[in-house]
């Protein structure tokens, strides 16, 4: 039977209509615990270089390259597991990634110098820039249409438990002693212990399990979800996607397909969004301990700081969680990145510990509230064989701002002070708002199948 008289039948539709269900609440958690363990990575090191920052005696140089050497593995990462999430599978290569990582991290805590501890965070960034993007297109591909973008946000919401773990990592095992940092390492294995959850607990995509030809895991994995939402199976169930009918597996697709006619625009706008928050981002929160140490607050004050706007991530995730659905995807990442432009310039001008709280709190609300729009709306912007290429694609170009912010952080430091780096933020920012006023709304439409028309 042909999946164009019956569409309703094929099990992507199938998968669309359901209603959210535990199924999907397991999924989402499941996925979402690699993401806080991702962000507590990335976090800790921001804590950890303020700590080594005194104890070493780093210089802007070294303490710069340690900032940035993470990000350069998190390029490489993001585009190399978006092409193997492809080719291979989400699921294996989200499990892969956490090992990778969690190994390396622990690993740091025995590094004696910066030479082995730059190998290291750039093996760490491997994993980590792998996983995001990945973990976001499989649970993409299995949520619903009508809901999709707010439970990406919801995941992309597991960022601020990781980082707020990081940040009480940061103050009461960093900053309690010399040592501090070593131990928080450590606690940064628990990554490579969860691998074995992900690759024994969650599903693989069914798109992915179709483009491959594997038709019957691809129905089970469909089943499963139908059975937790008490939806009895349709008589003609069991028909392929437009994209693959049945047979061999489908053709690969170049990644030079992400600039044909049909998704240049896609892609170019993705990137430059990408690239804006991605700067703004890890250029403020990578140095904001060690830029309020620089302005004569104490070690363990500007860690608490730190900690109160991490705190703000949670509702930021909240509202836009709420708004993706109701105002669209476009519609709040231009809303929610102008509100971080506005912070950004706000906290630089702070002359006061109030000024410095209110700026910084609306400052992570707006950021993190634009990055959970940016997660849901980039695998959304892609068709099925290229989704997690193209994820991966755009991400790893927003990691070469993330190298190049905390290069440049603390030299423009010394230059222009904070006032004028937050300026720097606010700018990137506003391209970031450039690039997504050039997407699509996406808002309630079905993951494409099929590459599109030019």
């Amino acid at each position: 039977m042909s999946t164009a008289t019956t569409p309703d039948l094929s099990r992507t539709a199938r998968l669309d209509r359901l209603p959210f269900t535990r199924a999907h609440r397991r999924l989402l958690t499941g996925a979402g615990v690699g993401w806080a363990l991702d962000a507590m990575d990335v976090g800790i090191v921001s804590y950890v270089l303020a700590a080594l920052a005194v104890q070493w005696q780093l210089t802007t140089g070294e303490l710069s390259l340690l900032g940035s050497i993470g990000f350069a593995g998190m390029a490489v990462g993001a585009a190399l597991g978006g092409l193997l999430a492809d080719k291979v599978g989400r699921r294996q290569v989200f499990a892969l990634t956490l090992l990778v990582y969690g190994l390396a991290t622990g690993a740091s805590a025995l590094a004696g110098g910066v030479a082995v501890l730059l190998v290291l965070r750039f093996v760490v960034g491997l994993g980590l820039g792998a996983e995001l993007p990945v973990a976001s297109t499989l649970v993409s591909e299995y949520a619903p249409a009508r809901i999709r973008g707010r439970v990406i946000v919801v995941l992309e919401s597991f960022w601020a438990v990781g980082w707020i773990a990081a940040a009480l990592i940061g103050t009461f095992v960093v900053a309690g002693s010399d040592d501090g940092w070593r131990w928080a390492f450590l606690i940064g294995l628990a990554p490579a212990l969860y691998a074995i959850v992900v690759r024994v607990g969650l599903p693989e995509s069914v798109r992915f399990l179709e483009r491959q030809g594997r038709h019957a895991e691809a129905e089970a994995a469909v089943r499963r979800f139908e059975e937790s939402a008490g939806v009895p199976v349709p008589d003609d169930a069991g028909i392929p996607t437009d994209l693959v009918r049945a047979g061999a597996p489908a053709r690969r697709v170049p990644v030079r397909e992400l600039f044909t006619a049909a998704l240049r625009r896609r892609t170019v706008a993705l990137w430059l969004t990408w690239f804006g928050v991605n700067f703004a981002y890890y250029g403020a929160f990578t140095w904001m301990p060690t830029l309020l140490v620089a302005d004569g607050f104490g070690l363990v004050r500007s860690f608490t700081f730190t900690l109160v706007f991490t705190l703000a991530q949670l509702p930021g995730y909240a509202v836009a969680a709420w708004l993706i659905e109701a105002w669209g995807r476009r519609a709040v990442l231009v809303t929610f990145l102008a509100g971080s432009a506005v912070s950004a310039v706000g906290f630089g001008l702070a002359g006061s510990v109030p000024a410095i709280l209110v700026a910084g709190i609306a400052l992570s609300f707006f950021n993190l509230g634009a990055w959970g729009a940016l997660y849901a709306v980039t695998p959304e912007s892609y068709p099925t064989a290229l989704r997690a290429t193209g994820s991966g694609s755009a991400t790893a170009f927003g990691r070469l701002a993330s190298i190049l912010a905390p290069l440049v952080v603390l030299p423009l430091h010394d230059r222009i002070g904070t006032v004028g780096v937050f300026v720097v933020f606010a700018a990137a920012f506003v391209l970031a708002m450039a690039g997504s006023a050039m997407l699509a709304e996406l808002r309630g439409r079905r993951l494409e199948e099929d590459l599109p028309a030019a």
